[in-house]
């Protein structure tokens, strides 16, 4: 009997291959979400460093230097929020892809897995009937 091999093998592969490329592209879009947040957290301690800094200040000059460094702080964070949104956007479409690459190459390979069984019962019926066979042609003879 001819040794396994599975018709969409290469298929297979290529999928596999594609769901790689796939997991690769949700991690980087994850990596800059991430990156994105703790741009948002350094401005939130920033904020509230400065506000500690100052707290007890009668300086007029020092005041108004902290709440044009506040507006900053918020101008820079309602920006960061801004591509934090866009960031998740294109995360959550990687996350889609990837969730169809996955049930594509994991459909094939339990097409695969179905396919590997059957080839197996064939070849235990096929040694079994050899096995009659012999044990047939050895009683008659």
């Amino acid at each position: 009997m001819k040794k396994y091999s599975f018709e969409l093998e290469d298929i297979l592969e290529y999928k596999k291959f594609d769901q790689e490329q796939a997991e690769q592209e949700f991690a980087k879009a994850l990596s800059v979400e991430n990156e994105i947040q703790q741009k948002i957290e350094y401005i939130a301690q920033q904020y509230l460093i400065t506000k500690e800094k100052f707290k007890n200040t009668k300086n007029f000059d020092l005041i108004i230097s902290q709440n044009q460094y506040f507006n900053l702080l918020d101008f820079q964070k309602e920006e960061l929020l801004k591509e934090l949104a866009q960031a998740k956007i294109i995360t959550e479409q990687k996350k889609e892809i990837l969730q169809e690459k996955m049930k594509a190459t994991s459909a094939l390979e339990k097409l695969k897995e179905l396919n590997k069984e059957e080839y197996n019962q064939l070849v235990d019926f096929e040694e079994n009937e050899f096995i009659d066979d012999l044990a047939t042609t050895h009683y008659k003879g």
